[in-house]
């Protein structure tokens, strides 16, 4: 079974190509891959008793550079009230679920507004389809603004943090 760290490289190098359609099996999971536009196709089979699991991702804002300067023409409108803080990353969903922000009910979140977080920092979860996935900061700095709240409903791809890196 593929880890969530190879499905996200995966998905993202076939952003990044000219392909428009991948397959890929291995160990009893196949994985295609179609672009269509805007929409982009996830489709997951195992071999064994469970069902199929099928996703269907709507990607409606632009791919993001995670090695350079981000775009901020796709800011959320929770943004739009307050000037845009100084950042240099966006920490974006790797899935579409539920964020959670600690990690339990009546804990203190992961990270807040003024945070210093590490490549390694758990910076909140990501629920899917009755997982929870660790979202790790992926750098080094101060998180300069939080884009959602605790329980929101989050897309791939989607900004989560913004972070003014050292």
């Amino acid at each position: 079974m593929l880890k969530i760290e190879e499905l996200r490289e995966i998905i993202k190098l076939i952003d990044e190509s000219s392909i428009n359609e991948f397959s890929y099996e291995t160990e009893g999971a196949k994985i295609e891959l179609k672009k269509q536009g805007e929409t982009r196709e996830v489709i997951q089979v195992q071999k064994s008793v469970e069902p199929t699991t099928q996703v269907q991702v709507d990607t409606p804002t632009p791919r993001i550079d995670t090695e350079s300067k981000v775009s901020t023409d796709h800011l959320e409108s929770t943004t739009d009230n307050n000037p845009s803080a100084e950042f240099d990353y966006e920490i974006v969903s790797p899935m579409v679920g539920t964020l959670y922000s600690a990690p339990s009910p009546g804990k203190d979140p992961f990270v807040i507004k003024g945070s210093t977080v590490t490549k390694d920092s758990v910076v909140c979860i990501v629920e899917a389809m009755k997982l929870f996935n660790e979202i790790e900061a992926e750098v080094a700095g101060e998180i300069v603004e939080v884009l959602v709240e605790d329980g929101e409903l989050v897309e791939y791809g989607q900004p989560l943090f913004r972070v003014k890196t050292k």
